[in-house]
């Protein structure tokens, strides 16, 4: 029977495994290790399943013996890692919502990384070596899948391995209820806090909210079905001794295609498990991947790269003029500019000085005489003073005088022994 996924699911694997990757670096400068953690985590999943699927695309061969023990702890890892580094984001978002005070210090900022490393990676390290007690043998091969861990559904599995999904996704979902009762009672506080916090906007903030919710709604009734079809339908093997679990450990089980799809239950679970990863992936690129400080990190790689190619950015044009002239400063104010660049600003006339009637019109004026003078005098016409109109308010001409002022550039950037489960 043929893959009905395939080759869809490996190119959705691989490109959840680039584009989860692509917000870390400014997470990572913003001390975001929740968020990190996730990031790395679902990517190195999404990898994993992307090779898995490639191998054994058509086949059960165990053409790769060493990779399989290592992709089997991946998955292992992975199952319990995606909830725990949720929790570190919504742990996180808690003490932002609940926060005392505005300011944080650099040591306060470093306990919590510390703290959130030992939930996001203690925590899936430490279930890598406590499923390892209640693994039959070494991996199954399932075709179009890949390798897979094995675990006896004994009663020491639940505890070991099966429900840690499941609590740590509840301990999640406190802190994500937590959050938002705080964030109802302490708003002005929250305020304050993410106007002094550089590292974290009001978008990101509720990005990062969004995502945790989102996961924990699709990820915890996922693990809780999986725990419900591993207590229902297969028999739970009694726990006898070591030697008894580990039993003929070096056994490689095979799962054709054309076997294991005529269950509709093994199907769902199989295809469900793998799937819900690259969803992750895809979710998370769409809180991030399309943020404000994505879109710059964007253009800065493409006219980095561009730069190599010789092509160079145009330069920075002024979005806003802005008046420079109010309240008693250096009375400029912008002329209309016609050749692209940046505004160019001339003298403002200040209302307070009044000339009179005559020196006005002496100003103004350019009589017949001039104009005569002008057409049969080359040397007199080459040295009348030139006058512009100008349409600015109040409309005065631009005397040689004010045509030597320095221009202003004034545009900053802006900015059942043996294993009865496939999980």
């Amino acid at each position: 029977m043929t893959d009905p996924s395939y080759p869809a699911f490996s190119i959705f694997s691989f490109i959840g495994f680039v584009v989860v990757l692509i917000p870390l670096p400014w997470h990572f400068q913003a001390w975001n290790s929740g968020t990190c953690l996730f990031m790395i985590w679902t990517a190195v999943g999404c990898l994993n399943l992307f090779i898995n699927s490639i191998i054994w695309h058509g086949n059960v061969k165990d053409v790769a013996p060493i990779w399989c023990d290592i992709s089997t702890r991946i998955s292992v890892g992975v199952a319990v890692a995606i909830p725990a580094a949720s929790l570190c984001i919504n742990r996180r978002l808690y003490k932002i919502a609940a926060c005392q005070t505005a300011t944080i210090t650099r040591a306060e900022k470093r306990r919590a990384v510390m703290i959130d490393l030992l939930i996001g990676l203690g925590i899936p390290t430490l279930q890598m070596a406590l499923q390892f007690i209640v693994q039959g043998h070494r991996y199954n091969i399932w075709e179009d899948v890949g390798c897979y861990p094995t675990t006896v559904n004994t009663p020491a599995a639940y505890p070991l391995s099966f429900v840690w999904p499941n609590v740590i996704g509840l301990v999640s979902a406190g802190y994500c209820i937590m959050t938002l009762r705080a964030f109802m009672k302490r708003r002005a506080q929250f305020s304050s806090f993410l106007t002094s916090n550089s590292t974290l906007t009001v978008n990101r903030y509720f990005r990062l909210m969004s995502l945790a919710t989102v996961e924990l709604v699709f990820n915890t009734p996922i693990s809780a079905y999986g725990l419900y079809l591993n207590a229902t339908t297969t028999p739970i093997y009694p726990w006898k001794s070591w030697s008894d679990i580990h039993f003929d450990w070096y056994t490689i089980d095979v799962f054709p295609g054309a076997l294991w799809r005529q269950s509709t239950t093994q199907t769902v679970t199989l295809e469900l498990s793998r799937w819900t990863l690259v969803f992750c992936a895809l979710l998370f690129f769409g809180f991030f991947g399309f943020a404000d400080e994505a879109r710059k990190n964007y253009r800065m790689i493409y006219w980095a790269v561009a730069k190599r190619f010789g092509v160079t950015p145009p330069p920075p044009t002024a979005s806003k003029v802005f008046s420079l002239g109010s309240k008693g400063s250096n009375g400029l104010v912008p002329m209309k500019n016609t050749t692209g660049s940046l505004p160019v600003f001339v003298p403002r006339p200040q209302p307070h000085v009044r000339a009179s009637l005559a020196d006005s019109i002496a100003r103004n004026s350019y009589c017949k005489s001039d104009y005569t003078a002008s057409i049969h005098s080359p040397t007199t016409a080459n040295t009348t003073t030139e006058y512009k109109i100008d349409l600015t308010y109040p409309a005065t001409p631009i005397s040689s005088q004010s045509s030597q002022t320095s221009h202003y550039f004034n545009a900053p950037p802006h900015d059942f022994k043996r294993d009865n489960s496939a999980s």
